[in-house]
């Protein structure tokens, strides 16, 4: 073997590791976690690492949910939307039980009505005009993606702008939370929820056979799947509620707001006792917003340990302005909406609740106008 052939050989083993970039994203969970241990707070170390690990793990597995659930709606793939039943089925093995029989756990419960439907069907445009979810758009921007920057940054804002309307939709009405155990107890509630995943597995394989496509998940998909839903398990046991990633976004949007002189007392989101405690709180306090920024420095530190990070091109004006509009649809879909593909989706179905699968299902109708749209901002609709 020649020298040259050496050489590459050695480079396509070796990885370009982005020293600055590695550093600061190690660094900076390092502050975040003396910051918690200087104030006794081990559980929130925790979803800190949980985060973390959540970020390094979606990265390597290349899991999305949006673009699983667009080759779905696009081709029938189905490869990808079993890969996230997997994660489901994995979490709800000990949240259902948990959140039921062990005091101080909750699970992620809505009611079911306007609400949910609409923020759901308009969260499903922004995430395929985004090309991410809240999920996506954490780990991506953690990349260095220069697109999914903007669509934090909006998605954000919309997040506020529809904590400011959910009260009224919500007056609208609806029927109270529907939960499996409730009706079931700890142990049926989980034999119900397990089995509602596998009718669900069956139907979305039989959908995909029939358009002659694949629906056997990647091995790689399978291993995200299973390690991202025993990090949700971990997430869970940390903070004694699911995984939930945009009341974050909310409340860092209402933190800078308010600090540019916005005055919440007259929003009745805002007074609600959870959100006016993380208002009035530091971010270091919120569980959502401790796993948010794990994930981001866990994504950063594995690409910047694989390759040199940020360093593609930005995208043409069209795209981002796309990403813009599905940023600030997905922020304002998820508050109405009680969530995103994690905190509602994942979150709802793997607690036993009716509202994640009734989530899911508006979210899919409105993905299918969203793709239709992506062609307009110069995206492929595959």
């Amino acid at each position: 073997m020649t020298t040259a052939a050496l050489d590459r050989s050695a480079n396509a083993v070796v990885p370009q590791l982005d020293w600055p970039f590695l550093i600061a994203a190690l660094l900076g969970t390092a502050v975040l976690l003396a910051l918690v241990g200087l104030d006794g707070q081990p559980a929130s170390a925790a979803l800190i690492v949980g985060g973390f690990a959540l970020g390094v793990a979606f990265l390597k597995a290349e899991f999305s949910f949006t673009a699983a659930w667009r080759r779905f709606l696009v081709s029938g793939e189905a490869g990808g939307l079993i890969g996230a039943l997997i994660l489901i089925a994995v979490a709800a093995i000990v949240i259902v039980p948990v959140a039921a029989l062990v005091p101080g756990f909750g699970g992620a419960i809505a009611p079911i009505g306007p609400s949910l439907i609409v923020g759901a069907f308009v969260f499903g445009i922004g995430m395929q005009l985004a090309n991410g979810c809240g999920s996506g758009t954490l780990y991506t921007a953690g990349e260095g993606s220069g697109r999914m920057l903007v669509t934090l940054a909006l998605f954000i804002a919309g997040s506020v702008i529809g904590s400011l309307h959910l009260s009224a939709f919500l007056a609208l009405g609806g029927i109270d939370p529907v939960l499996a155990s409730n009706y079931f107890g700890a142990w049926g509630g989980l034999v119900v929820t397990l089995a509602s995943i596998a009718i669900a597995a069956f139907v979305i394989a039989a959908i995909a056979r029939a358009r002659g496509a694949n629906y056997k998940p990647r091995p790689l998909i399978v291993i995200g799947g299973i390690v991202i839903g025993l990090l949700s398990i971990g997430v869970f046991l940390a903070g004694h509620h699911p995984w939930s990633v945009t009341f974050g976004f909310t409340v860092w949007g209402a933190k800078l707001a308010a600090l540019a002189g916005f005055d919440f007392s007259s929003a009745e989101f805002w007074q609600w006792p959870g959100p006016k405690r993380a208002l009035a709180e530091s971010i270091l306090s919120d569980t959502s917003s401790l796993t948010n920024l794990g994930m981001i420095l866990g994504a950063m530190a594995a690409a910047a340990a694989t390759r040199p990070f940020a360093r593609t091109k930005w995208p043409p004006a069209r795209s981002l302005v796309a990403a813009a509009i599905g940023g600030l649809l997905m922020g304002w879909g998820a508050r109405i909406g009680f969530g995103c593909n994690i905190g509602a989706f994942v979150g709802g179905v793997a607690s036993g609740s009716l509202h994640g699968w009734i989530w899911f299902a508006a979210a899919l109708g409105g993905c299918a106008i969203g793709i239709r749209l992506r062609p307009l901002f110069g995206l492929s609709r595959d």
